[in-house]
């Protein structure tokens, strides 16, 4: 097992890349790049990199050049032999050749477009523009750069032996956690940490403990990268980026009302079984399910990813039943915020009433609060999002009005379209 303190005390980047690989990323990425090369090829994007934690000040702590370097040396990469093999061959939830020649071909020669950054106060300002395939792809791997240099101005300067007891006090809490959810029956648990990591090493650390740990309870992990290196399943399926660029897309209001279920509706051609996954909340849960076409409710489950989730699951065990689905066989997935103690809630709460499963992303690979001085290591809320699409600026409404996003002129309107009221705010988390 690799000795991630003395890794870390050794640092040097041209050694130890932050990104190694196009497919140290979301397995939901690639599925969503797959569907934009067939249905949206030509869209014209741009992504930028939100600091939700405006006291974080990035700019001061992380070195300008260092990260040009590192989003330079992520623009050189392509496919490697085995990892488009990987690809192409192998079983995914059950099917092979996800992902079909033509896009394969494309992938294999694709590299990814040029960014603009520059330093905006004590901020950066990073961003994205061109082909929505190609753009796309720099969403992962661009908050992956930035959580990890942050990583690393703080833990630069610590003796080897500091090091060693600060990674030995992590891991001790990620196994005490695993030790707290192995007694969880009929557990369905996966890694959904990449995106704001601590570092790959360490993403890939926990990956081993929780297959250690949690046995069959513990799924696969979103990381393409580390699902191919640890032989286990890649985990995903779709995101907010698509009704986002969709609903920019529509021209009026009553195409901008319909733009979430297009999008669903292009998804259904192309994937069935756990694939059919609904991901309701960009626009407002209720008044997504409201107004769903009957054909959704056939769908396998729902993902919850703000708002109160429990509220959330209520809500579409209500909706299943009332278009005569029985919600025991349907899944919800939990994926927002989550740790042990609201996993273990959730688990418990629903138990009988629908399968869940959870996807534990931050605070599973980036857990290191209250280890160092100043809690200089804390997890803090990093996104990098679509912005506009053809020229249009995108909106995200979410059920947590902090996790808004656009204009606020774009956000009133979506708003009224979407017949979204009042929302109670709550704590983002990460």
């Amino acid at each position: 097992m690799v000795d991630i303190a003395s890794r870390v005390y050794n640092h040097h980047w041209k050694i130890d890349p932050i990104v190694r690989s196009l497919i140290d990323t979301d397995f939901y990425k690639l599925l969503m790049c797959q569907s934009v090369f067939r249905n949206k090829p030509d869209t014209n994007v741009t992504f930028s990199l939100i600091n939700r934690t405006k006291s974080l000040p990035l700019a001061d702590l992380i070195d300008e050049g260092e990260l040009r370097e590192q989003l330079d040396h992520i623009r050189s990469l392509s496919l490697s032999r085995g990892e488009s093999t990987w690809l192409r061959g192998n079983t995914f939830y059950g099917k092979r050749q996800m992902f079909r020649p033509d896009f394969m071909e494309w992938f294999e020669g694709v590299r990814l477009p040029d960014y603009h950054l520059e330093r905006v106060g004590d901020q950066f300002e990073l961003t994205f523009e061109g082909s929505w395939p190609e753009v796309m792809m720099w969403e992962i791997p661009a908050l992956s750069v930035l959580m990890e240099l942050r990583g690393r101005a703080v833990l630069r300067g610590m003796g080897k032996f500091e090091l060693q007891v600060l990674y030995a006090r992590a891991m001790t809490r990620i196994w005490e956690k695993i030790e707290q959810l192995r007694q969880l029956e009929d557990l369905r648990l996966a890694d959904f940490g990449t995106r704001r990591r601590h570092s790959y090493l360490w993403q890939d650390w926990c990956v081993q403990a929780m297959m250690e740990g949690l046995g069959d309870r513990f799924v696969g992990t979103s990381n393409c990268s580390i699902a191919m290196k640890r032989d286990i399943e890649a985990i995903g399926t779709n995101a907010h980026e698509l009704p986002m660029v969709y609903a920019a897309l529509a021209d009026d209001d009553a195409a901008l009302a319909q733009a979430p279920y297009e999008v669903l509706a292009d998804w259904h051609e192309e994937h069935d079984g756990n694939l059919r996954i609904i991901l309701p909340d960009t626009y407002g849960t209720q008044g997504f399910l409201d107004h769903a076409p009957d054909w959704l409710a056939g769908w396998t489950g729902i993902r919850i990813d703000s708002g109160d989730p429990a509220e959330g699951a209520e809500i579409a065990i209500k909706w299943w039943k009332e278009r005569g689905e029985d919600p025991t066989q349907k899944m919800v997935i939990f994926s927002d915020g989550l740790d042990t103690a609201k996993i273990i809630e959730l688990h418990q709460q629903f138990a009988g009433r629908v399968r869940t499963s959870f996807g534990w992303g931050t605070l599973l690979t980036n857990d290191f609060r209250g280890l160092v001085p100043d809690d200089a290591l804390a997890p803090f809320s990093l996104v990098c999002k679509a912005v506009a699409a053809n020229g249009r600026a995108t909106v995200k409404l979410s059920d947590n009005p902090r996790k808004a996003m656009g204009p606020k002129s774009e956000i009133e309107r979506y708003k009224r379209v979407f017949g979204v009221g009042k929302q109670p705010e709550m704590e983002v988390i990460v």
